[in-house]
């Protein structure tokens, strides 16, 4: 007789207990507190794998102008045949990329391009140079 008013006091109730709802709370606010972090982290990942493809975009546009004829101190973007959008993209947008040409005229060729992340808190930075040194804020290693 015990165990059937046990499952006849069970089959009754319909609602949970405040120490119940508590403890699936706590549960749900322990994942929340791993989850968010991996998953802003990944996102910046994201955010930064963009702007290294637009970077070496750029750069192989250097090696090829390099190739073909040289470049010149103070060549643009536009000088290497890009146009306005050619490097949107979800984060980075044309005015995110920096060309800058030094030493041409020894011959050396020397460049660096930097991408910065837009509206990034702590300022994200991808830098490589004419030999593929990459530096900055942000790297591929």
């Amino acid at each position: 007789m015990h165990r059937s008013m046990l499952v006849s006091r069970f089959a009754r109730r319909g609602a949970f207990t405040l120490v119940e709802l508590m403890i699936v709370v706590v549960i749900v606010a322990i994942l929340a507190m791993i989850a968010i972090p991996l998953y802003r982290g990944s996102l910046d990942d994201a955010r930064m794998a963009e702007g290294i493809a637009g970077v070496g975009t750029i750069h192989t546009a250097c090696r090829v102008k390099m190739a073909s004829g040289g470049l010149e101190e103070g060549m643009s973007l536009e000088d290497l045949g890009f146009q306005d959008g050619d490097l949107d993209g979800k984060y980075f947008d044309d005015d995110a990329y920096d060309l800058d040409v030094t030493d041409a005229t020894s011959g050396s060729e020397a460049y660096t391009i930097t991408a910065t992340l837009p509206d990034s808190d702590p300022e994200m930075t991808y830098i490589i140079d004419q030999d593929g040194e990459e530096s900055g804020t942000f790297t591929t290693e």
